[in-house]
This record gives C-alpha cells, sequence and structure tokens, in this order.
C-alpha cells in the first residue's frame, strides 16, 4: 500500500489547522430590524440588534455589549501604510439570548464634540461587539 503523506507532513497539517481554530474570533452585529417608520409626531422606531455572540460567550437578558467601528485610512503621503483605528460607537442592551446569539436594543450612542465624525454615524452591520467590562 502506498504511503500519501509522511509523518512530517501529517504534523505539519495538524499543527496547522491547530493553530487556525487558536485565532481570536471578531463578533458583530450581523442584521438589523426596525419598526416601519408611519410619520407620525414624535413616533419612536424601535431597532433590534442582532449579534453572534451569546450565551456561549456569558451574554444574558440585561448584558450591555460595546460596539466599535473599524475606521482603515491610508496614509498616501509618508509611510503609505494602512491604520486601522477601532472607535466605540456606542452600547447594546440585550433582550434574549441563545447559545451562540442574541437580540439587542440601543442602549447608548457615542455622540457629541469628544467623537469623530463617521460616514455613517448610527449602528450598523457589521461594527464589532464586545462585551462590556464595568
Amino acid at each position: 500500500m502506498r504511503k500519501y503523506f509522511e509523518l512530517p507532513v501529517l504534523f505539519m497539517i495538524a499543527l496547522a489547522f491547530t493553530a487556525s481554530m487558536a485565532i481570536a474570533k471578531d463578533y458583530v452585529i450581523y442584521s438589523i430590524s426596525q419598526d416601519i417608520p408611519m410619520g407620525n409626531k414624535d413616533e419612536i422606531v424601535r431597532k433590534n440588534f442582532y449579534v453572534d455572540m451569546g450565551s456561549n460567550q456569558g451574554v444574558k437578558k440585561g448584558s450591555v455589549l460595546d460596539v466599535y467601528r473599524v475606521v482603515s485610512v491610508l496614509d498616501p503621503y509618508e509611510s503609505k501604510k494602512r491604520f486601522n483605528h477601532r472607535i466605540k460607537i456606542g452600547e447594546v442592551k440585550v433582550l434574549h439570548s441563545e447559545d451562540s446569539s442574541a437580540i439587542g436594543i440601543l442602549n447608548k450612542l457615542e455622540e457629541g464634540e469628544e467623537t469623530p465624525v463617521f460616514e455613517v454615524g448610527k449602528m450598523m452591520i457589521g461594527d464589532i461587539v464586545t462585551v462590556k467590562v464595568k
């Protein structure tokens, strides 16, 4: 019977596979749903934020998640290097949590003179979420 892989090759494949499993995962907002605006005066349009983080990661009803936006900017002059800025945009409060996902609502939005300007000033799909540590 013919050998397809030598022992060192099998070892390297196993090492690469286990190393790839140890890479940290960013959790994100993967969907947003909202009420349909009816145009009424003082109407409050509610939004649900769906995140791919749940009870397996310690998230439960009432947990607060920090939401960050990664802004990537290229320096075209000096280093020609791309800089990634991870900026807090707000917080989401969890209403419902399952094993690997949760549903939350807006708890706080970072606004004011001390906050950078974003192309989209609200939370959006793809924003990174982490559990808020007090």
